[in-house]
């Protein structure tokens, strides 16, 4: 169920700032465990978190932001607000992510990857900032 709320006159549509936030939020997530994961990876069985390293759950990570990414970002694209930077920070992020799981090593990629989940997420920051559509005829344009 969709919902509206107003800041400033400016009308946000609830269901897709929810989707973006979601996907900032696993964006977020995935550098953090990106950033993490190489550097404590002896110590993530002794203390019970060992699947954290799963390269399954890595991918699934990486698939649903790139999911999620594509239709929120896609979406707001083609319907509201026509900007590009939003497509291009969320392909320029998964390029990275790519880049750094298959050709940097332990220490590299501990870099490398939160970097790219970290521009997905300011692609869904500025999705949300671009999909704001102002109410009032006298508000500055975003």
């Amino acid at each position: 169920m969709a919902f509206s709320f107003y800041l400033c006159n400016v009308k946000f549509s609830g269901s897709k700032r929810n989707l973006d936030s979601v996907g900032m939020t696993a964006s977020i997530l995935c550098a953090i465990h990106c950033a993490i994961v190489p550097i404590m990876l002896t110590s993530l069985p002794i203390i019970g978190l060992g699947f954290l390293a799963n390269p399954f759950l890595e991918w699934s990570m990486i698939f649903l932001a790139l999911l999620i990414g594509v239709y929120a970002i896609g979406n707001s694209y083609f319907k509201q607000h026509h900007k590009i930077l939003p497509l291009l920070l969320l392909i320029t992020g998964f390029i990275i992510i790519i880049t750094g799981h298959f050709w940097a090593t332990n220490l590299h990629e501990a870099i490398i990857v939160p970097i790219g989940g970290l521009i997905i997420a300011t692609a869904h920051f500025f999705n949300i900032k671009y999909a704001a559509t102002c109410t009032n005829p006298n508000h500055a344009p975003h």
